[in-house]
Order: structure tokens, then C-alpha cells, then sequence
């Protein structure tokens, strides 16, 4: 990914990751590709339980007006988030924008949202690690892994020994 980003934006980029889950994902790209991008992150908080809606509540430092920009994301599942965060980002401007993620779950998707770089695509699975947790846990983890939800819901630190070799 990092390669077809650095070709399509030998003339720079703003690469606009959304906290926290994307970080390791954005450092691990940011170190690959062959450009010096601008980094810039937004978080965002749901407001209203299964009603798919969020807020920001940590919005970008620099103006991307007639830049071009990539979103960057951790997981893009049913697509309402990605959907919005383009929208919002589209109001401002930019040049053009693009959404990028390391892991895509199209089969949940309730908005035909396009994703323009894409890691690895997955099922119904929950997954943990590589800025992916549950409760908090398992974000710093090198590496992907499926869990059992249920089983997390019962104990969040189920799988801290057996993932982390205590």
C-alpha cells in the first residue's frame, strides 16, 4: 500500500489517520513509503448507541483545503464511520481524498463506501492487536489475532497470557 500511495502522490500527501486504533498501522506506513507525507489525526466518539452516528472530538491541526488527502483506518466494517469522516473531510476542500485501511470487512457493509487501498480483507471474525482492542486491551499486540468475543465479554483479559507469553 504504502508503494501505490507513494506512486499515486509523488507531489505529497496528508495522511489523516483516526485515532487510536490506526496508529501502529499509520507508523508502520508512514516508515514504508517513499514520499515525506503530513501526518494529522482525528478521533472519534459514537453519541448514540446502535444509531451508527458519531462526533468528532479531536479534529484535524492543519487546513487540507486543495491537498490531496488519505484517510487511514484500522478496520472499515459496516462503512458508516468511513462514509462520514469522507464527508466531513470532503467539505473542506481538499484536492481529492481517499480512504485507505489495513483491514476491510465488506461483508458487513451498510454503506457502499469505496476504500481505495486496502490491506487484508476478513469475515465475521473479531480481531484484536495492531491498534485493535477490547476494553482498552491487546492494541500494542505486533500482530492481528482472532478472539472470541463472548469470551471477552465475560473476562477482557482472557487472552493477555496466552497472547502476551505470561
Amino acid at each position: 500500500m504504502a508503494a501505490e500511495i507513494s506512486d499515486a502522490h509523488a507531489d505529497g500527501v496528508v495522511l489523516v489517520a483516526v485515532l487510536k486504533g490506526s496508529v501502529p498501522f499509520l507508523a508502520d506506513m508512514v516508515r514504508a513509503l517513499t514520499i515525506v507525507p503530513i501526518v494529522d489525526f482525528m478521533a472519534i466518539s459514537t453519541y448514540a448507541p446502535e444509531s451508527g452516528r458519531v462526533r468528532i472530538v479531536k479534529d484535524l491541526d492543519i487546513d487540507v483545503s486543495d491537498r490531496d488527502v488519505v484517510l487511514v483506518e484500522d478496520i472499515v466494517d459496516t462503512g458508516l464511520t468511513l462514509h462520514y469522516l469522507l464527508a466531513e473531510l470532503g467539505r473542506r476542500g481538499p484536492r481529492s481524498i481517499q480512504a485507505c485501511t489495513l483491514l476491510d470487512r465488506t461483508s458487513r457493509r451498510i454503506i457502499p463506501t469505496p476504500v481505495d487501498y486496502r490491506g487484508f480483507e476478513i469475515g465475521d471474525e473479531f480481531v484484536l492487536g495492531y491498534g485493535l482492542d477490547f476494553a482498552q486491551r491487546y492494541r500494542n499486540l505486533d500482530r492481528v489475532v482472532v478472539a472470541d468475543l463472548a469470551v471477552l465479554r465475560d473476562d477482557p483479559d482472557a487472552y493477555v497470557g496466552a497472547l502476551y507469553g505470561s
